[in-house]
């Protein structure tokens, strides 16, 4: 309680010194005269006092008033001060702690506002001055040599001792502050970062669920209305289909904002709606069978032993399929598509390459086809890669390489 009240005290002293200085400054020069004129009044027993009083009162007040400058001048503060209080001692009076009290400031000072150098030549210089005055000194007479030595040696580095504290303290303030300042800009800094790369992963995870989706759609309305006249069963079949697409659609979409909302959900208790599992290649089914009802032919072929994948591997390695025939969908002229998985070792390879003649949408106009640029980004994301490009004989192909198990390795300058 009592260190709390004494750092109030404290801060409310340096937070008035920091508005009123010339103030502060003042009430310390009128001490500081009240201390050197008790200081020049005292003698040793048995000796008798200087007659200079009117020098001794100048030099004093000089010495006082000098300080007025010690936050712009230090340096020539101390050489003023140290002047008149060796010419105190030398017309005879006692060296005590009351008549270097000016000069005990000034080192104050010196050492706290200046540099090191600064305060070993100034500070010393006034050191030896006045020990030298003091040793010297008729008023000393009476003071052995080694007292008459230690005395001024000792009062003197205390001043100097003290004003290094304190600028080592203020240092270690700034420093402390400093380091605050940029630990929040830091967390500032991070959190953006953070909002970004979540509004980068909602916007590909919602192109992926909405361009897919309504790729199909649009085949599949586009296909029953070819064969409304010539085929009605087939027709029929295309439109439960589609009616079967826009529900997933719309089951995907609920999935991926009810994302955002998963701490609230969380927060609702037990009757809150549980998230559906993210999608992987358990689908790849459902996947093919869509797209078949929008009239394109799609083989899925698997080497190597199947093995199991993380839970963020196999969201990315179906969003990269679903994304690539979504695009052979929209993009090319194209009556089949093969999807070729091939395990080995620790990786899996993705291979879908179609028959189409169209452009890809690599190949659209610039700003206009995100497709590939977000499957690049997921397969980066996870420690793979992705190469997409027409094919030379013909059509376009997709493939990634994927870990087993996520290794992220963000691409310097991009955001994974």
């Amino acid at each position: 309680m009592s260190i709390t009240l004494e750092r109030r005290y404290a801060d409310r002293l340096e937070e008035f010194s920091a508005r009123h200085p010339f103030l502060v400054d003042l009430a310390m020069v009128l001490a500081l005269m009240g201390c050197s004129a008790l200081g020049g009044s005292l003698t040793l027993p048995g000796a008798e006092p200087p007659d200079q009083d009117k020098t001794a009162t100048v030099l004093t007040g000089v010495a006082c008033l000098v300080l007025l400058k010690h936050r712009t001048h230090p340096r020539t503060v101390v050489v003023v001060a140290g002047g008149c209080t060796v010419a105190a001692v030398t017309l005879g009076y006692l060296v005590t702690p009351l008549l270097l009290a000016p000069v005990m400031a000034a080192l104050y000072w010196l050492a706290a506002l200046t540099d090191r150098k600064s305060t070993r030549r100034y500070g010393l210089t006034t050191l030896v001055a006045v020990t030298l005055a003091a040793v010297f000194s008729d008023s000393m007479n009476h003071v052995s040599l080694l007292l008459r030595t230690i005395g001024p040696v000792f009062w003197l580095m205390l001043p100097l001792a003290a004003g290094k504290m304190t600028q080592l303290r203020r240092a270690y303030l700034q420093s402390v502050q400093a380091r605050a300042e940029h630990a929040e800009r830091t967390r500032e800094e991070e959190a953006r970062l953070r909002v970004t790369e979540e509004r980068m992963r909602i916007a590909r995870e919602l192109h992926d669920v909405v361009a897919h989706h309504m790729a199909l759609a649009n085949a599949q309305a586009g296909t029953a209305a070819h064969l409304a006249l010539t085929s009605p069963e087939q027709t029929q079949k295309i439109l439960t289909d589609l009616t079967g697409t826009t529900s997933s659609a719309l089951r995907e979409l609920k999935a991926a904002l009810g994302l955002l909302r998963h701490n609230d959900q969380h927060d609702a208790g037990p009757g809150s709606t549980e998230l559906e599992p993210a999608p992987g290649l358990a689908r790849l089914p459902e996947l093919v069978a869509a797209c078949e009802s929008a009239g394109l032919e799609v083989t899925v072929t698997t080497e190597g032993e199947p093995q199991p994948l993380s839970p963020g591997v196999d969201l990315t390695a179906f969003r990269i399929v679903q994304e690539a025939l979504t695009n052979v969908t929209k993009h090319a002229t194209a009556e089949a598509a093969r999807v070729h998985l091939e395990y080995t070792g620790s990786r899996l390879l993705i291979t879908v390459t179609d028959d189409g003649t169209g452009k890809p949408e690599t190949e659209a106009p610039q700003g206009r086809g995100f497709g590939v640029m977000g499957m690049r980004e997921r397969a980066h994301s996870i420690g793979g890669h992705l190469c997409a490009g027409p094919r030379p004989q013909g059509g376009f192909e997709v493939s990634t390489a994927l870990p087993l198990q996520p290794s992220p390795l963000p691409a310097e300058g991009t955001t994974p």
